[in-house]
């Protein structure tokens, strides 16, 4: 056979076994039982809807040619940024991005794993906010900016005390909060985990998510199964190689000959993420960091975008209606991909439908409500 030829006689080295996953829990349930409605007369909670105005493109087929279009050569516009360094109160640091101009509405975003200011969907944002007479302020998560943390931990799909934070420091300067905030898958997570532990004390006038890997451990599988996996390789990898430079000249939890060996999320999780952030093992993080468990408890108009075919986000992983809270709509999009959302006839002639969704929402939830305030009270800028 042709394919003999490709044999090596010399024995290959052994292969170290995988690392070894804690086994689920049997019966734990970290979701909370349905509420009652205490009013008659307000509903007791969201909608979930199909947006039958959004078309796929059909020169990008499936979920994954438009999620690694949108992710390789998407084109935004022209952007130029400001760069902070905010400290945060245990003595690390996240950098900001800030668009213009001064005066105007501010609108925080979030990015996805391992984004940043260079994410395309970001900067598209950001250029669209701008240009409808917001101000946005990306935080780029911890390690994110382009410079390596202090600290050993870093960020991860629930900590949403770094949002909080951002909010107080805007807040405390301007004399008025934000008006909005928006994230984009693990942004997403973070922000909607955030506005369900505030529920009714959440300053925002709006918010809105994107591809949201509502249950971490769901999502952890889908990405660990069929072409998806090639998402989890890229993402995983730029993981190690953050890891690799930080840890080179401190301790940390892995030794560098392990690394390679953690590839899943699943792996890098339990053996990372967990012992970093205070978590028990990749179980107890993906429970208490999943932000399915805190959405009934929103209280700010919610917009969320999500794809039936998100190769990130398995069906089964997408809240029910009777799981949102009141003001909380999740658009399902027939077709999309993963912060994705491409139109169009050809590669010439094409456009990105949710971008223009989000400042449309904004612009109808997000100015009325602090119109009042006059556009002074944005200058939150240092």
């Amino acid at each position: 056979m042709a394919g003999s030829a490709w044999r090596c006689s010399t024995p290959r080295p052994a292969r170290s076994p995988p690392p070894r996953i804690p086994p689920r829990p049997a019966a734990a349930s970290h979701r909370r039982p349905p509420r009652l409605p205490t009013d008659a007369s307000r509903p007791s909670h969201g909608r979930v809807i199909r947006r039958d105005d959004f078309a796929p493109s059909r020169w990008l087929p499936g979920p994954h040619l438009p999620t690694i279009w949108a992710s390789l050569w998407r084109r935004p516009p022209p952007l130029e940024l400001d760069f902070e360094r905010l400290e945060l109160p245990d003595g690390d640091f996240v950098e900001l991005a800030w668009t213009r101009p001064c005066e105007a509405p501010l609108v925080i975003v979030l990015h996805g794993l391992e984004g940043s200011h260079a994410s395309r969907y970001a900067r598209a944002l950001l250029a669209l906010l701008e240009r409808a007479g917001f101000r946005g302020v990306l935080l780029q998560f911890r390690g994110c900016g382009g410079s390596p943390n202090r600290l050993a931990r870093s960020y991860h799909s629930g900590d949403t005390a770094d949002l909080a934070h951002l909010v107080e420091v805007l807040t405390r300067r301007a004399g008025t909060p934000p008006c909005a905030a928006v994230g984009y898958s693990l942004g997403g997570n973070v922000l909607l985990k955030w506005l369900g532990e505030q529920g009714a004390a959440a300053p925002l006038a709006a918010a809105a998510a994107v591809s949201v890997p509502f249950d971490l451990a769901a999502c952890a599988d889908r990405l660990g199964r069929g072409f998806s996996r090639l998402y989890q390789r890229q993402l995983v990898t730029s993981m190690q190689r953050k890891y690799r430079a930080k840890f080179a000249d401190r301790a940390g939890p892995l030794q560098a000959a392990e690394i390679a060996r953690h590839g899943t999320f699943w792996a890098w999780d339990d053996a990372v993420t967990a012992p970093l952030h205070g978590f028990r093992d990749v179980h107890d993080y993906y429970a208490r960091s999943s932000c399915r468990q805190f959405l009934r408890d929103i209280r700010v108009p919610t917009l969320i975008v999500q794809a039936d075919d998100d190769p990130f986000v398995p069906a089964s992983a997408i809240p029910r209606a009777d799981e949102l809270g009141p003001p909380v709509t999740l658009e399902l999009t027939r077709g999309g991909g993963h912060v994705a959302f491409i139109g169009g006839t050809s590669p010439w002639h094409h456009g990105y439908w949710c971008e223009p969704r989000l400042v449309d929402f904004l612009c109808r939830t997000a100015r009325p409500a602090r119109a009042s305030t006059g556009g002074a009270g944005y200058n939150a800028a240092p």
